[in-house]
């Protein structure tokens, strides 16, 4: 719900109270739903590292769970920012995709996202699925930083960031306002469908477990 009201608000920053940009016109309105989705595309899967890190080292069953249910909402946030920049790059580049650093490493994003999931729903048995998961996200996630900072490391079509940790915004107060309550809105939209993952999971695969089917009798 609280989700729902932030992104009700922030697109009401971004597409109807925030200025025109005086170069790309109307058109720049993508990025405050294109910027968030591609930052929650990039933490998602640093998320699902960590994850793996943890289980593979303490060999913890929460661990494999926590990735699996990550999974499917980066490859949303993934595809999201690959479609919004196809639709910002058509009227400001001439065309809806070209070979760009920042375009390539996020559409490698995509497909780890997509290769993770494959893999993970092809085998059978659920640790060694987890394990080879866990080795797909982990090498994968050297992807991230190329990412991040492709448009500094080569010559690039995107532009820089106009958000940093570093440095002070290049835009106006209200656009600053709309993306951010956009980030949050999509990161507690992930929190509620990871918990609500992690809870179908425990459940299918303790289901042969006495505290399961006395759960399963309690509910009316």
């Amino acid at each position: 719900m609280l989700a729902s009201v932030l992104l009700a608000a922030g697109l009401w920053l971004g597409f109807m109270v925030a200025p025109t940009d005086f170069q790309q016109g109307e058109g720049y309105r993508i990025i405050f739903v294109h910027v968030p989705a591609s930052w929650m595309s990039m933490v998602i899967y640093l998320a699902m590292a960590f994850w793996s890190v943890l289980g593979l080292t303490f060999n913890t069953r929460l661990s494999g769970m926590m990735t699996r249910a990550l999974a499917p909402t980066g490859a949303l946030f993934a595809f999201l920012s690959l479609w919004t920049g196809a639709l910002w790059g058509k009227p400001m580049w001439g065309a809806w995709w070209v070979w760009d650093a920042r375009l390539t490493s996020e559409l490698i994003l995509f497909f780890l996202y997509l290769g993770y999931i494959a893999l993970t729903s092809a085998i059978d048995d659920t640790r060694r699925s987890d394990r080879a998961g866990a080795l797909v996200a982990i090498v994968g996630a050297i992807n991230v930083p190329i990412i991040y900072f492709s448009v500094k490391w080569w010559n690039t079509l995107h532009q820089g960031a106009s958000v940093s940790l570093t440095k002070s915004p290049t835009m106006a107060a209200v656009m600053l306002w709309a993306m951010l309550l956009m980030a949050l809105a999509f990161w507690l939209y992930t929190l509620a469908l990871v918990f609500y993952r992690v809870r179908t999971l425990i459940l299918q695969r303790e289901r042969h477990a006495s505290w399961v089917q006395d759960l399963a009798e309690v509910k009316p």
